[in-house]
């Protein structure tokens, strides 16, 4: 963690551009904070502060949204998210031992970012593959019916 959030002045244009386009819509929040997580790689309290007086919103609604939704982070996140699921199936099917070799591997706990920002370890619960359990994401894609050695390998291959 502890990685800074750059905040320019072209990316705040780029935000109060979202919101200015957003505000013309019924529920302008959540495409306001999807833009701001885009635009930022994650929506720190600066910028919740931001979008909370722009929106006529409270900053702790803001929060509450930021802090629910995983789609959103309020510390920026890798350039690689790598998330393990612990769901059930995947659990009983020896995910944990995924999630730990990549931790070792990474030097990283489940939530942190690595010092260089290129990776996000994440421990996640039911992802819908259950089927190929146990299963882990790098980005947008899924590995299936995956082991500590698939683990190991996929992280050779995005170094």
């Amino acid at each position: 963690m502890g990685t800074k959030v750059l905040i320019t002045k072209e990316r705040l244009a780029k935000l109060y551009a979202a919101m200015e386009r957003n505000k013309l819509k019924p529920g302008p929040l959540m495409p306001t904070l999807q833009e701001a997580q885009s635009i930022f790689g994650c929506v720190p309290i600066e910028i919740q502060k931001i979008i909370g007086k722009e929106l006529h919103e409270s900053v702790a609604k803001i929060n509450g949204v930021v802090t629910f939704y995983s789609m959103f982070s309020i510390e920026p996140k890798g350039e690689n998210i790598i998330s393990v699921c612990l769901g059930t199936a995947c659990y009983v099917r020896g995910s944990q031992g995924v999630l730990d070799a990549f931790a070792d591997d990474l030097k990283l706990k489940a939530g942190e970012t690595s010092a260089d920002g290129k990776f996000t370890l994440q421990a996640t619960r039911c992802i819908g593959a259950c089927g190929l359990a146990p299963t882990f994401t790098v980005n947008e894609t899924v590995y299936g019916n995956t082991t500590v050695q698939k683990a190991r390998e996929v992280l050779a291959g995005i170094r």
